[in-house]
């Protein structure tokens, strides 16, 4: 690889992906293939820290690097790979469980409470060890910059602090990656409750518009979500948070900036705004699924099968000099 600066992130194969993930992520890491080399994975191991469906998470592996490349992701400029292909991913999760991770560090860690709510002692094991799982992923290809949300920014200042430990006990082995988080767009939230992240996992589909979403359920969606008091378009979060949410959206997917659409309707009611919402976001899924209903099964699989090849070597020179670093080789 170039000396160019490496990226790494994910997504697991799990839920739907809906337009906050393509905003808040995906679109970034187009945008980022110009100037980095860039590692995207599809994260499976991630995924079953819950409970899944074999069946369904085979289907999904396939479907999330179909959005990849629908959205844009270059395999020429950037590799894709899944995560369970590559051993080293879990072999270096194990020896950072041993060197580096403190028991202290996992109790910290707000989505492991999040996510087990009042079940902690029926939580699977591999659920509290995410973070670590993650620190792997992330210091295994000696990362530099990782774009995340603002949900993932406490993991990665996790991988942060192994890295630190097990530098200062076996020497400079692992480069201190930064967490990158997008400036505009890098948070957005459902559009029944403008104060819960929009999450590809929630229950209530009315709450997101998946990028698989047929189009008319996409602006049914639109048009319904919901509003704030008062008729005047302005984007205000602390006043407006359902308003300025959707205004993100329109800028985001419309190529617009936030006080243009101000200005533009100015003296218009909300009813006439998500119309030309919907028909944005409308033009914006007609595009991608184009794109992604006109990629195949089998040149999906290809690309995961040269990117696995890719990674698994990458992986296996660092993994040589940290086993070497520790004693067992």
């Amino acid at each position: 690889m170039s000396e160019q600066k490496t990226i790494f992130s994910g997504i697991q194969p799990s839920g739907r992906l809906n337009i906050g993930n393509y905003i808040g992520a995906i679109s970034q890491w187009v945008e980022m293939q110009k100037d980095y080399n860039c590692i995207f994975s599809v994260v499976d191991y991630h995924a079953i820290t819950v409970k899944q469906n074999p069946e369904e998470l085979r289907r999904r592996i396939i479907e999330i690097t179909k959005i990849y490349l629908a959205a844009g992701i270059d395999p020429r400029k950037s590799i894709i790979f899944q995560q369970s292909a590559v051993p080293a991913h879990t072999e270096l999760t194990w020896i950072f469980n041993c060197y580096g991770t403190r028991m202290a560090d996992l109790n910290k860690m707000t989505q492991f409470k999040d996510k087990s709510g009042k079940n902690q002692e029926s939580a699977s094991v591999g659920l509290y060890d995410y973070p670590v799982l993650m620190a792997a992923d992330i210091l295994l290809y000696d990362t530099d910059i990782v774009p995340v949300g603002e949900d993932q920014v406490q993991h990665v200042e996790l991988a942060r602090d192994i890295a630190r430990r097990f530098n200062n006990e076996f020497g400079n082995t692992f480069k201190i990656p930064q967490a990158v988080i997008r400036k505009e767009g890098a948070r957005i939230m459902s559009l029944l409750d403008p104060n819960k992240k929009m999450s590809k996992s929630d229950e209530n589909q009315n709450n997101y518009v998946a990028l698989l979403d047929d189009i008319e359920t996409a602006s049914k969606k639109i048009m319904k979500a919901i509003t704030d008091s008062g008729s005047e378009i302005i984007y205000d979060p602390k006043n407006k948070p359902a308003l300025a949410n959707l205004l993100t959206i329109y800028a985001q997917l419309g190529g617009r900036q936030v006080k243009r659409l101000e200005k533009d309707y100015v003296g218009k009611g909300y009813g006439e705004f998500k119309k030309d919402l919907a028909a944005v976001v409308v033009k914006f899924l007609e595009d991608f699924q184009k794109k992604y209903n006109s990629l195949s099964d089998k040149d999906v699989l290809k690309i995961l099968e040269e990117g696995n090849k890719k990674v698994n070597e990458l992986a296996e020179l660092k993994m040589k000099k940290i086993r070497q670093a520790i004693g067992v080789r």
